[in-house]
C-alpha cells in the first residue's frame, strides 16, 4: 500500500554507481556480488539470506539498466552463477562506430568479415 511521504522522517535522491565506478575493469562478479557493491559493502561480506534477497531485488534492475556498459561470462560450474564486469568502452571511452554504439564480440566488422568465422 502506497505511504504518504510525510509518512517518513526524510527522503534521499536515489542515485546509483556507473558500471565503471561500481566494478574493478579486471574482475568479473556475480549478482549477489553486484548487490553488496552497491550497498557499499565488499563483494564477499557476510549478510543475512533475507538482507540478501532484498539486495538482489534492487541489484537485477540495476544490471537491466546498465547491461550496454557491462559484459557477462558464461558460468565456471555448469549448475555455477553467470558472472558480470564492466565493458572496456565504459571504461575507457572504447571504440565506438560511427553511430555510436560499439560492435560486440562475435558481430561482423565493418567490411562485412566474421571474426570468428
Amino acid at each position: 500500500m502506497p505511504e504518504p511521504k510525510s509518512t517518513f522522517d526524510a527522503t534521499y535522491p536515489c542515485e546509483f554507481y556507473e558500471p565503471a565506478e561500481l566494478f574493478e575493469p579486471d574482475l568479473m562478479y556475480t549478482v549477489p556480488e553486484i548487490a553488496r557493491l552497491l550497498q557499499g559493502l565488499e563483494p564477499d561480506a557476510q549478510v543475512d539470506p533475507d538482507t540478501e534477497a532484498v539486495l538482489i531485488d534492487w541489484a537485477i534492475p540495476w544490471v537491466m539498466t546498465h547491461a550496454e556498459d557491462i559484459v557477462i561470462a558464461e558460468p565456471l560450474e555448469e549448475d555455477g552463477p553467470g558472472y558480470y564486469g564492466v565493458a572496456e568502452h565504459a571504461v575507457d571511452g572504447g571504440d565506438t562506430d560511427d553511430d555510436g554504439e560499439g560492435s560486440a564480440e562475435g558481430e561482423d566488422d565493418a567490411d562485412g568479415d566474421d571474426p570468428d568465422a
